[in-house]
């Protein structure tokens, strides 16, 4: 597997856990757990590939996820997001290192919150007849419903990626 194949599959995941929280209200352990096992397979391919990351850049990348588990562990016991959204939020951290992690926090609180205004926004209209079928719509317009903040999590990934090392070195292979 190259790491081009690999920086392909890593946006697809992020798309998926995106498309299955807004459609369901959740995220499947396998999207967060097929990322992480895709970072340690990125992880030996730039290795053997002589561009490999040194054990302190590694070590940071898995203090970034670390944290990230604790941050969303922590908004999860205090009710804020899901479980599935503390485990993407991880699993992106691991992907995008210590270096991005105060970018993608920040992006993802601004998308969230746009997100929110925007579905507050949205519940505030009534939903046209032939989309009451739709249950994935009639969820997202009911006013008891959360806010599925994968997707805010997925597209501040997408968005801050391209800015970081692993993304400058799997370019550069």
């Amino acid at each position: 597997m190259s790491v081009a194949i690999l920086m392909a599959v890593l946006p697809a995941l992020l798309a998926a856990a995106a498309v299955s929280d807004l459609t369901t209200y959740t995220i499947p352990n396998v999207i967060p757990g097929a990322m992480i096992l895709l970072f340690v397979a990125f992880l030996i391919i730039v290795a053997l590939g002589g561009h490999g990351m040194s054990w302190r850049e590694t070590g940071l990348h898995v203090l970034a996820g670390s944290l990230g588990l604790l941050a969303g562990m922590g908004m999860f016991a205090a009710g804020w997001i899901g479980g599935g959204d503390a485990k993407l939020f991880a699993a992106a951290l691991l992907w995008l290192g210590w270096d991005a992690l105060f970018d993608y926090a920040i992006m993802a609180t601004l998308l969230g919150g746009a997100l929110t205004f925007g579905l507050l926004a949205f519940r505030r209209l009534p939903l046209p007849s032939f989309l009451v079928k739709q249950a994935w719509l009639a969820r997202l317009s009911d006013h008891k419903a959360g806010v599925p903040y994968g997707v805010a999590l997925a597209l501040a990934a997408l968005l801050v990626l391209p800015d970081t090392r692993v993304f400058q070195m799997a370019s550069a292979s």
